[in-house]
């Protein structure tokens, strides 16, 4: 190694270390295409429910209150048990990435990306079940996507900068779909499936891949 070389890699291992004690940098691209499989289940299921639902409602001929009762809970269900499996799957691959690089993964750095993520999306969930509260569902899918948005941008500062932009993305496709709302669950795939599933397999690329 020559002498000149040796400032230069000094200061690539500084930064190294910096970015390690100011960001969650165990993020792994798999985690974002593991999410985005379980939202493309979670709205195929909806989607089977939803249509079956509607079968019905022109068979009666009119609106029956214990069949949309049912109908909402069985997607609150469904929302939920996505939403375990995509945080369980993004977990265990952020895991086994920190565990490969030896890194922690649970640390301050990782505390306050949890905190600044879950401010806005437990926010979020609290709007939604009052819309609920009110039988305001109509606009509980691009009220999902921009909290999530919020939540991404809010917690960018403390992982990867790329989760930025994905959140940006996500807030911009819940205002259009403000505008588009019988087009609800297209928008969730679109946001909460095919974008996750796009930006894990770029993050992997770009991150993990070696």
């Amino acid at each position: 190694m020559t002498e000149h070389m040796q400032p230069l890699e000094a200061i690539q291992d500084i930064k190294k270390m910096m970015e390690r004690s100011s960001r969650f940098i165990s993020l792994s691209g798999l985690s974002g295409v593991s999410a985005g499989i379980c939202a493309l289940i979670g709205v195929w299921f909806a989607y089977q429910w939803i249509y079956k639902y509607y079968i019905r409602y022109e068979e009666r001929g009119g609106y029956d209150a214990l069949d949309f009762t049912k109908l909402t809970w069985n997607l609150i269900g469904l929302a939920i048990v996505i939403f375990a499996g995509a945080i369980l799957s993004a977990l265990y691959f952020t895991w086994r990435k920190a565990r490969r690089n030896k890194l922690p993964i649970w640390d301050h750095t990782s505390r306050k990306l949890i905190i600044n993520l879950c401010i806005p999306i437990v926010a979020g969930g609290i709007f939604v079940f009052g819309m609920l509260h009110y039988s305001e569902w109509r606009f509980i899918t691009p009220v999902c996507l921009i909290f999530y948005g919020l939540a991404l941008v809010n917690a960018s500062k403390y992982t990867l900068s790329d989760i930025r932009y994905v959140g940006l993305i996500e807030i911009t496709l819940g205002l259009i779909n403000m505008w588009w709302i019988g087009y609800g669950l297209y928008f969730w795939a679109a946001g909460f499936g095919i974008l996750h599933i796009v930006y894990g397999t770029l993050m992997w690329w770009k991150y993990d891949r070696s």
